[in-house]
């Protein structure tokens, strides 16, 4: 056993050991520094099977492997056709039992199914702002500020999606980001959906108030704090009328909308209770509140699907 000294790549020493029946990738390659090695992706494991199906048909993932729960029936419906993706694109698959897999899944619901998979990032708000009202005055975008809760977010974007928002804008201050719970929650929308992200909220908003965008933040039961503190108008959502391009704002889970988000707002909409409301229940839940505004607006919009007396659906003209 001999010693070598070299300098590292930072000016660093580093003393090693070599065997002189030492072996290519044995001991010596476990001693080596972090640093020393080549910088790979992190990855994270994606659950449930919506999640997991969308993730691969939108292609926006690399995707190291595949973990289909083992079992002692064939695959059928949407985990064939998982499977058949997989192979198609040379996936590889592997087959843990119920018990390896909840491990790896951290004991989240994953239906059976898991991927190993690089992160989804928001995209840079460069892009979004980009965008201008142009002839179509019924333009909605979503607006998150401060959202925490993952499974808060992820019914978010599922809402949102379903409804028609346009895109979703989030800040990236205090908020939660991307994570596989969130897609889970989200039934694998967040998977499809272009997701924006921006370090200066207001300034973003600002700045497309400036190009004739209007600017809705949202509050909950409108009371005398509200009405003292705030010259912006507070209006119903059922008689808000939607006829230019419009930002929904929604605040955090506890605290809502900051007072600067809230500078920036040209109107708030709020949503009335249906009966007098003990203290501590004058709010909704933000997935809650997010789904019913975004109905109460879309609705408004051409080719809106309808319901007539019969149960049939008709495109509202």
């Amino acid at each position: 056993m001999r010693l070598l000294r070299t300098v590292g790549c930072f000016g660093r020493l580093v003393v090693r050991h070599f065997s002189r029946v030492a072996r290519p990738g044995g001991e010596e390659l476990s001693r080596l520094l972090l640093d020393d090695l080549a910088p790979t992706q992190r990855l994270e494991r994606l659950f449930g099977l919506s999640p997991c199906l969308l993730a691969l048909r939108a292609a926006r993932r690399r995707v190291a492997r595949l973990l289909l729960q083992a079992g002692k029936a064939g695959l059928q419906g949407e985990r064939a056709e998982l499977l058949r993706v997989a192979e198609e694109r040379g996936i590889p698959v592997l087959r843990p039992r119920r018990q390896k897999l909840d491990a790896l899944c951290g004991y989240q619901v994953h239906q059976g199914v898991c991927m190993e998979v690089s992160p989804l990032r928001p995209r840079p708000c460069d892009e979004a702002a980009e965008a201008s009202p142009g002839d179509d005055p019924q333009q909605l975008w979503l607006v998150l500020e401060g959202l925490q809760d993952p499974r808060n977010l992820g019914a978010v974007l599922r809402s949102a999606h379903f409804l028609g928002a346009d895109r979703v804008i989030t800040s990236r201050r205090n908020s939660c980001p991307l994570t596989p719970v969130v897609s889970k929650a989200s039934a694998g929308a967040m998977e499809v959906m272009d997701v924006f992200a921006t370090p200066d909220l207001a300034g973003f908003l600002k700045a497309k108030a400036q190009q004739g965008w209007l600017v809705v933040g949202t509050v909950g039961c409108p009371g005398p704090e509200i009405s003292q503190s705030s010259k912006v108008p507070v209006t119903s959502c059922l008689e808000f009328l939607w006829d230019r391009p419009t930002l929904l704002v929604l605040g955090n889970e506890g605290s809502g909308l900051s007072q600067e988000v809230l500078a920036c707002c040209q109107m708030l909409l709020t949503i009335l209770p249906g009966r007098h409301l003990p203290p501590g229940l004058e709010s909704l839940n933000v997935s809650v509140a997010t789904g019913i505004l975004l109905h109460s607006i879309c609705s408004q919009k051409k080719s809106f699907p309808v319901q007539t007396e019969k149960g049939q659906l008709l495109q509202d003209t």
